[in-house]
């Protein structure tokens, strides 16, 4: 062990903010998506990876970013639809224009156009929900509430 409490040789990942959070710099494209995601502690990171799979099943081409330590999924030309957090008990799923889906997941937000899903240790109860509105999302505009340059 080296003087920072990992194994001598292996670089220190990713700093977590609280909750659990990686902290990686905006950046646009797969790569910084797939940092996040490994930097993801413990069984948050299985959850990410599944959601990771499950967007880029549903939505062939998705763009990836990331923004504010979140991941973002959009679709060129119509925005973003969603994005990811992780949090103590859970990771927050947001869909940007989740008031927009049938039916809407089930936390409210106070924007009134957006809606999360709370998926914890036990991961996703319902996965073809979860299909579902990751294909509704997609398929709606989206948030444009950054450009696409870093």
């Amino acid at each position: 062990m080296n003087g920072s409490g990992t194994p001598a040789g292996d670089a220190p990942g990713p700093r977590l903010l609280s909750g659990g959070n990686p902290q990686i710099p905006k950046a646009d494209g797969d790569a910084p998506v797939r940092a996040y995601i490994a930097a993801m502690p413990g069984w948050k990171r299985a959850v990410g990876e599944h959601l990771d799979a499950l967007v880029a099943e549903v939505v062939p081409g998705v763009r990836r970013a990331v923004r504010w330590n979140s991941p973002f999924y959009g679709v060129e030309g119509r925005g973003w639809f969603l994005s990811a957090h992780c949090f103590t008990r859970y990771v927050k799923v947001t869909f940007l224009n989740g008031a927009h889906l049938d039916p809407p997941p089930p936390e409210p937000s106070k924007d009134p156009g957006t809606r999360y899903l709370h998926i914890g240790e036990g991961g996703v109860d319902d996965e073809g929900r979860l299909r579902e509105w990751i294909r509704q999302a997609a398929a709606l505009p989206g948030w444009d509430g950054f450009s696409s340059d870093p």
